[in-house]
C-alpha cells in the first residue's frame, strides 16, 4: 500500500496487524482520486472509519488541508499515527480514537468531504449516512460524502438532506457520492 499522487507519492504506508481491515486497492484509490482531485486542494476531511488512514492520506498528499482521522482500534490509531509520521504530514492531521458515530453526533465541525469505509455487510454505511442526515451541517455546501461498499451491500437510501449524486463500481469495491439535495 502506497501513496499514489501528490507531493507524497510512492511514500510506504503500514497495514493494520491482523485482518480487521481491509485497505483500497490502488487501482480503486486512483480511479477515486481521479474523480476527486480537482476539487480536493484546500478541503477539510473526515475520514470515518479510519483504519490505515491511506485515504486521508492519499488526499492531504494531493492538498487537501486538514483531515480528521476516526477509529475505534487502538491498532489502527497507532497504524494512521505511524504512517502520518512516515509521511511528514502530522501537522495537517487529527487522529482520534473513537467510535465514528459519538464524534458525527457531538462534533461542532464541518467537513468539505466525509470518507465513510465501514466494516462491511453490518449496514454501518447507511446509519452512517443516516447519522451525517441528522446534521447536515456536517458537511459544508458542495460537499461529498463519500462511501465505499461491497456492491451486494447496496440498497437506496432515501434522506431529506441528501442525495446520491453518482456511484461508480471496481469489481468487488463500488463506490457511492452523495451530495447536498439542491431545491428544484
Amino acid at each position: 500500500m502506497r501513496v499514489i499522487s501528490g507531493i507524497h507519492k510512492g511514500a510506504r504506508l503500514q497495514a493494520v496487524p491482523g485482518d480487521m481491515t481491509r485497505p483500497m486497492l490502488d487501482r480503486v484509490k486512483t480511479a477515486l482520486f481521479d474523480t476527486l482531485r480537482p476539487n480536493i486542494s484546500g478541503v477539510k476531511i473526515l475520514d470515518a472509519f479510519a483504519g490505515t488512514g491511506q485515504l486521508g492520506i492519499e488526499a492531504l498528499s494531493q492538498g487537501a488541508a486538514s483531515c480528521v482521522f476516526l477509529d475505534t482500534s487502538k491498532e489502527a490509531v497507532a497504524t494512521i499515527r505511524q504512517n502520518l509520521t512516515s509521511t511528514g504530514i502530522v501537522e495537517q492531521a487529527e487522529v482520534r480514537h473513537t467510535d465514528a458515530f459519538t464524534f458525527l453526533r457531538n462534533t461542532a465541525k464541518s467537513f468539505d468531504l466525509i470518507f465513510l469505509d465501514p466494516p462491511q455487510f453490518k449496514n454501518l454505511w447507511i446509519e452512517s449516512l443516516q447519522t451525517i442526515a441528522e446534521r447536515p451541517q456536517l458537511l459544508t455546501s458542495g460537499g461529498t460524502i463519500l462511501i465505499k461498499i461491497d456492491p451486494s451491500e447496496y440498497e437506496q437510501v432515501s434522506l431529506t438532506a441528501f442525495n446520491e449524486q453518482k456511484q461508480r463500481r471496481y469489481g468487488n469495491s463500488l463506490l457511492l457520492f452523495f451530495g447536498h439535495t439542491t431545491a428544484s
